[in-house]
Formats: C-alpha cells, structure tokens, sequence
C-alpha cells in the first residue's frame, strides 16, 4: 500500500506551506490525481487521517480531483482521451501516443480555518 507513503509525502507538503509562526488549522487540502497513478482514493484518505491525528491536519478533508489520461498522437497529432487504457488515436487508429496527462499528482490548495481555537 503505497498510498501511505504518499500520505506522508503530501503531509510534509502542508506542513513546509503553512504560515510560519502561527498555529494554522488545515481545513481542506486539494489534490489532483492523474489515474494513471494507481492511487486508490479511500485508502489515500484513510491514511492521511491516520497519519494527520493530533496535528493541525486533524481532521483536514482531502479533496480529490481526478485526471483522466490524455494521450497525443505523434503520427496525427491529435489529443484523446485515452478509454480502458487502450492508447489508440480515435483519429487515425495509430498506436504512437505520447500521454500527457494521468500521471499527476499534485497538492494544488491548501484551505486553512480563520480561527481554530484547539490549534490557537
């Protein structure tokens, strides 16, 4: 289960962004996950909560935007959205394509509380 790892990963993230010297509360943290990843949702959550318990991201909702995987033909140069993980050009049935978008997996926000008098 690597989404353990990642959890860490994206914890770490937070804590480097969150304003110095003040006890900031993490309301939400934003995500956005390629599908390519291999990254299963619910237990990405399950091991941020566990991970997050007694620290300012107690409680912090992840919010997961998935991406879906985005191929470009290199014989067309048309863009598809890539079905089943079957890497066909719609357009000219070729089977040369680049992705270019599923392998993401990025915090893009990170939503902090106005007040958060357990953290103040």
């Amino acid at each position: 289960m690597h989404e353990l790892s990642i959890a860490q990963s994206i914890l770490e993230i937070v804590e480097q962004h969150l304003p110095p010297g003040k006890n900031a509360a993490v309301r939400s943290v934003k995500l956005k996950i390629g599908d390519l990843t291999a990254i299963v949702p619910d237990s990405l959550e399950f091991c941020f909560s566990a991970i997050t318990m007694g620290s300012p991201l107690e409680g912090a909702k992840l919010d997961i935007e998935h991406v879906p995987v985005m191929g470009e033909c290199r014989d067309c140069g048309e863009q598809c959205l890539v079905k089943d993980n079957i890497f066909v050009c719609p357009s000219c049935r070729s089977g040369n394509l680049t992705v270019v978008a599923g392998r993401e997996l990025q915090v893009t926000e990170i939503e902090l509380y106005d007040e958060h008098p357990e953290f103040l």
